[in-house]
């Protein structure tokens, strides 16, 4: 509305709120003159007209102050509707308050009759109150943009000519070298090229703890250097940034519209035809049937056009978009469009994709069984020797549990394809492998055979660790869940949507995994180009499908489903193919996401039903229906006014909703939905 009423496209919504309060001031500034000289003010004596004017003439150059430039928006986004075929709110306001003021007008200088230049004036007052509030209210609403954007520092230390120099954030370019201290806000994106430290991502990701950087690693724009010095290289500047590409995300989604949107200006515009219907008809109707006064016909007339105002019909569901998106995009959750919002409530089923998203990706060290004799330390000692320097999933696994071990030399190091390795460790003959090396090797398994064949069934990755041709020990690695996956997927099911796993391991190990974490249907031996299928097939049993993956290998799928949530931040993928992105790679933030968009789309619905309700009891109101009993222009105004800013405080109370399922808050509390502790899964 605020683009049409005159406002153009690169307008900020503060500016347009400030355009609208010094409108209504200056119509308020005329008014009370206008009032105070005519018969509504006839308790007051007002002095003689200045200049020798008659009273008819000063009322009007007052009246003409107090409407012209007040409701000039109005009149602009009028002609704007009507060339396009289209009638809408500001019609209305330009019906009445034009056809008040023009008979005001035609009864000063071409016609004998009673003016009513007050409650022309009064009634615009009150009508440009209203738009103020509601204009208040969006901008309120867009806080979660205005938030975001505010977190980039507004300066940045480089490296020019061998200088440090400060410059503004946007003037970086990339490639160059930034320089950051402890407690700097980190301008842009970049990779760290010099020192360590601990960076603060919550304001983006909404994770709490700092995370470690070193040499290497990618940091974001807007985060926050908690310890430590270090220098890196800007990647991506300006509308490249993690946080531009956030900002655009929920801007695109508070400007989009959901169904029910789409719906309710429909409503709207036949809402306008049936209000200039039923004006014109009640002016008939009193003036030509009733024999009613032409100033009652005419009142009655301007009364209908003001009431019928769709103002709350149209706030009912951008008002709850906007404050819905912007509370998703504060505790990490950002829907791409408003249909992502009201599709969300709506899934029957939410298929996971397994590794790094119901678990974190990265497989890890889970169980050391030692043979007799030996301790967990030597195992550990032999196995990390070996794999010193392998960048194999699994030799980092060991190494990351080894830790700061003090390791022996390694020489003769050899591959041994699909089966391990093996080396000379302090000069003795180290295997570690599976358990078709041991058996090539006839390293005898003795009493850990029943343990391997335990941890093996368990769903683990067993590597044996062999020295000196005797087996010592068994390290068993798994992919450990994500904290909060069974808590999410019990969530889910409690709010009776059916879960299930998607995954390329076997039927055996999927069964397993899924049965840990509580899921039912399991989708498993499916190659990466399968997963959009098998999201088909749900969906051809009549289904609604939420897909959510790491928005890689899974894009086809998140594009495939009703409703794709990217889990993970960061990723160009991600954010194209998925309607939702969660950045806080937290799979409990999917029951955050439906929670939202139910509680948004409870606001959309309490919003409508008020809008048409107040229309239904208002038309044969304003019409007379209830005569003696009748109200004026100004009064209908107060309403109309008044409806509007019902539905836009009822949108702005979605703020207070518990959230429950989004953020931190939730994921440590609450033992009754989740897990105390997560035991791993296989890899």
């Amino acid at each position: 509305m605020a683009h049409e009423m005159g406002h153009g496209a690169g307008a900020d919504m503060q500016a347009m709120v400030r355009d609208m309060r010094n409108r209504f001031w200056v119509a308020l500034l005329f008014t009370i003159p206008i009032f105070v000289y005519s018969p509504m003010g006839g308790m007051f004596t007002p002095p003689a007209p200045p200049f020798g004017l008659g009273l008819d003439l000063w009322l009007f150059f007052l009246a003409s102050a107090a409407v012209i430039y007040p409701s000039w928006p109005f009149f602009v986004a009028a002609w704007r509707a009507l060339r396009n075929g289209i009638l809408n709110m500001a019609v209305l306001v330009v019906l009445s308050v034009g056809t008040g003021y023009l008979f005001s007008v035609g009864s000063t200088f071409l016609f004998p009759g009673v003016q009513f230049y007050e409650a022309v004036a009064v009634l615009l007052v009150f009508i440009l109150l209203g738009h103020w509030l509601e204009m208040r209210a969006r901008a309120g609403a867009s806080q979660a943009i205005r938030a975001l954007l505010d977190l980039a520092p507004p300066m940045a230390t480089v490296i020019r000519d061998g200088r440090e120099v400060e410059i503004a954030t946007s003037e970086v370019q990339v490639g160059e070298t930034i320089i950051i201290k402890p407690g700097n806000k980190i301008p842009v994106d970049g990779e760290i090229v010099e020192g360590t430290s601990l960076i603060d991502e919550s304001m983006l990701t909404g994770e709490s703890m700092p995370v470690n950087k070193a040499v290497g690693d990618e940091v974001i724009g807007a985060s926050i250097n908690k310890s430590g010095s270090f220098r890196y290289k800007a990647t991506k500047v300006g509308a490249d940034t993690a946080l531009a590409q956030i900002v655009k995300l929920v801007q695109e989604a508070q400007n989009s519209k959901a169904p029910a949107q789409l719906l309710a200006d429909r409503a709207s515009q036949w809402l306008v035809l049936i209000a200039i219907l039923i004006g014109l008809a009640t002016f008939a109707t009193w003036f030509w049937w009733l024999g009613a006064p032409l100033l009652f016909a005419v009142t009655l007339t301007i009364t209908v056009f003001v009431i019928a105002c769709p103002d709350a019909l149209g706030l009912a569901t951008p008002m709850a978009v906007m404050v819905g998106t912007g509370l998703g995009a504060t505790n990490g959750i950002l829907f791409k469009n408003a249909g992502a919002l009201e599709d969300a409530t709506k899934l029957d089923v939410i298929v996971f994709d397994k590794t790094g998203t119901l678990t974190m990706g990265q497989p890890h060290v889970v169980d050391i069984v030692a043979a007799e004799g030996r301790s967990d330390e030597d195992v550990l000692r032999l196995a990390a020797a070996v794999e010193r320097g392998s960048e194999h999933p699994l030799a980092l696994a060991i190494l990351d549990r080894a830790g700061d071990l003090a390791l022996d030399d390694v020489r003769d190091f050899h591959n041994r394809e699909g089966m391990g390795a093996e080396a000379l460790v302090g000069g003795s003959t180290v295997l570690l492998g599976n358990r078709r090396l041991m058996d090539e090797e006839n390293v005898p398994l003795g009493t850990l055979s029943e343990a391997a064949d335990e941890l093996k069934g368990a769903g683990r990755t067993v590597v044996h660790v062999a020295h000196k041709g005797d087996l010592v020990g068994l390290i068993a690695i798994a992919d450990a869940p994500r904290p909060t996956a069974i808590a999410a997927v019990a969530a889910l099911r409690k709010r009776g949507v059916e879960v299930a796993m998607l995954t390329g391991d076997n039927e055996g190990t999927a069964k397993r995994v899924a049965a840990q974490l509580g899921i039912g249907t399991v989708l498993a031996d499916v190659l990466p180009g399968q997963k959009a299928d098998k999201v088909k097939e749900l969906q051809a049993q009549g289904k609604r499908v939420g897909m959510v993956g790491d928005g890689i290998n899974d894009a086809p799928a998140l594009t495939q489903a009703d409703v794709g949530f990217a889990i993970g931040a960061g990723t160009d993928v991600a954010m194209e193919s998925a309607d939702v992105v969660l950045m806080r790679s937290d799979p409990y933030d999917v029951v955050g996401a439906i929670v939202l968009s139910k509680a948004t789309l409870r606001k959309m619905h309490q919003n409508l039903f008020w809008a048409v309700a107040y229309n239904v009891i208002a038309f044969p109101v304003a019409a007379g229906v209830l005569y003696p009993l009748i109200i004026s222009p100004a009064v209908a105004a107060i309403a109309m006014s008044g409806s509007s800013a019902l539905v836009a405080v009822n949108a702005l109370l979605l703020k207070r909703t518990r959230m429950e399922g989004i953020g931190r808050s939730v994921a440590e509390s609450g033992e009754s939905d989740r897990s105390p502790t997560a035991s791993p899964i296989p890899a």
